[in-house]
């Protein structure tokens, strides 16, 4: 009986560690892509999907590591993987957006990123950041009107990012819409009084408004 409970005792003991390891690995990805660790944090996340192919969290913190290390086209592959087991993940969604983004595929990207801003709720922490992109793709095909629209909205979820409001300036200001141009470069000089992008911009529109 006595061998019997130390044998339990020592079953849960290791159990317990082994879980705590497990616990810690999940966790560490994640804390290594707040550092700044991309490259440690994706050899995590693959560490994590080798012992778990259907594991989404890594998929998610991986991508979102390979995207702030320039890896576009892994992250653009590693994304769609993830989708393929779990469809409606919106932080692949969205993250998948990102990738084509910076691989210059506009038309895929700003797929996602409407798949994203149609499903996600309203306080979805990516929201802005969608819109934001959507308004950079608008911007790239010289259509500064729906620019403006999607800007707007993004400067509305993050109203205090002085560069969101330059570009919005940017896309009224070639929209010829001087007025509201000079207000988002007010704007962004508000926010950030040394932006040389938004001086540049409010000295472009003045000189069109004389």
């Amino acid at each position: 009986m006595k061998n019997k409970i130390v044998f339990c005792v020592v079953f849960l003991m290791s159990f317990t560690g082994l879980f705590a390891q497990t616990t810690a690995a999940k966790q560490d990805a994640l804390v290594l892509y707040h550092n700044g660790k991309y490259r440690e944090a994706v050899q995590v996340c693959e560490e994590e999907l080798a012992n778990n192919p259907n594991r989404i969290e890594s998929y998610v913190v991986m991508c979102w590591a390979l995207v702030k290390n320039k890896q576009y086209a892994e992250a653009e592959e590693r994304a769609s993987e993830g989708l393929e087991v779990s469809p409606y993940d919106l932080r692949l969604i969205e993250v998948l957006g990102e990738a084509k983004y910076y691989l210059g595929k506009n038309t895929g990207a700003m797929a996602q990123f409407q798949k994203y801003v149609a499903s996600a709720p309203e306080s979805g922490s990516r929201v802005g950041v969608a819109y934001y992109y959507m308004g950079e793709i608008f911007i790239r095909q010289a259509r500064y009107q729906h620019a403006d629209i999607a800007l707007s909205s993004a400067v509305k979820k993050e109203p205090l990012l002085d560069t969101w409001w330059v570009r919005l300036g940017y896309a009224r200001e070639m929209a010829g819409n001087y007025y509201e141009a000079v207000a988002a470069y007010d704007e962004a000089l508000r926010l950030n009084s040394s932006s040389v992008d938004a001086s540049r911009g409010r000295e472009r529109v003045n000189a069109k408004l004389q």
